[in-house]
């Protein structure tokens, strides 16, 4: 049986959005109970309207959106894809169509920030050119951040 697959371009106030970031903040402070009050303030959206949500079968099962960072710069926030959904490429369709939205908008350059513990999306961001930077604000000198990094100038 053949899924089928939606990419949805939204805003933040999509409710199918707001379902999966409730689901993402829960598993990470599970994974990170000793994090929460260092980082609960960097998770929290204001209204965007950079938001793709991916569709499998009519169910929303993964997400991304990505700010302004500064005149050049975007940065990737809120990735996540329900477990369920894992390891069918979806959190790479997400990244490549942020970044295309991105690029069309005029930046060049795509940073995110994730935790030590996340293996698995360092090794995805890896995988999609994103290489590891110095922590810059507000993850500075905190420790268990990983800042990452990628231009967005020329899009495989």
């Amino acid at each position: 049986m053949n899924s089928r697959i939606e990419v949805v371009r939204t805003t933040s106030e999509n409710p199918d959005f707001v379902r999966l970031i409730k689901i993402f903040d829960a598993f990470l402070w599970e994974r990170y109970p000793e994090l929460k009050k260092d980082y609960w303030g960097n998770n929290l959206i204001e209204f965007n309207d950079n938001v793709i949500l991916i569709y499998l079968d009519g169910k929303a099962i993964a997400s991304g959106c990505f700010k302004k960072y500064n005149e050049k710069t975007v940065e990737l926030k809120r990735m996540f894809v329900s477990p369920e959904a894992r390891g069918l490429g979806l959190a790479q369709l997400v990244i490549k169509e942020l970044e295309k939205e991105a690029k069309n908008q005029g930046f060049e350059t795509m940073i995110l920030e994730t935790l030590y513990k996340q293996i698995e999306a360092i090794s995805l961001y890896q995988k999609v050119g994103f290489k590891i930077v110095e922590n810059y604000e507000p993850y500075v000198g905190l420790t268990n951040s990983i800042c990452m990094s990628k231009s967005i100038n020329v899009l495989q």
